[in-house]
């Protein structure tokens, strides 16, 4: 099954390669980790927008590389929607395109390497994986790590 992703970059920050590159990178994660047919939403932004998003959402006043939110995530009083061709909505990753060039100066790697890690994390983050915990980071870190070498976005 694929993965359908509603991409947004009104700056075109992104060539249309780059572009390619990512969806192939989430359908990959996607189909390593058996998500099967859903739906996501990408954006990328500038650090202005991640940062109000940062302090609206999570109280953080600061610009962050990426937010994810999940959309599967069901509270008490929700029922979930389930049917053979309805595809799982799993959410929306939203990726600060000028952080992502500077992290990737900083830690001596590719662009296309950045941005396929913060990708990947959002991606595991609207599944359900977590960092809070040390036992969680280390599980999360180390997919992540799988599925970016695996796919070719080495660190070198």
């Amino acid at each position: 099954m694929a993965l359908h992703i509603a991409v947004q970059d009104d700056h075109d920050y992104l060539n249309e390669k780059q572009m390619q590159q990512v969806k192939d990178l989430l359908q990959f994660a996607a189909d390593q980790l058996k998500v099967g047919n859903a739906e996501l939403s990408l954006t990328f932004v500038d650090n202005p927008t991640i940062h109000k998003i940062n302090l609206e959402y999570r109280g953080k006043d600061y610009p962050t590389d990426v937010i994810s939110f999940a959309l599967e995530e069901i509270t008490e009083e929700e029922v979930p929607i389930i049917g053979e061709d309805v595809p799982r909505v799993l959410g929306d990753i939203i990726v600060s395109v000028p952080k992502a060039v500077s992290q990737a100066e900083e830690y001596g790697h590719s662009f296309e390497r950045e941005i396929g890690f913060l990708i990947v994390h959002g991606f595991l983050h609207l599944l359900g994986y977590d960092h809070m915990e040390k036992a969680d980071e280390q599980e999360m870190f180390a997919l992540q790590e799988d599925i970016l070498n695996k796919f070719g976005l080495t660190r070198s």
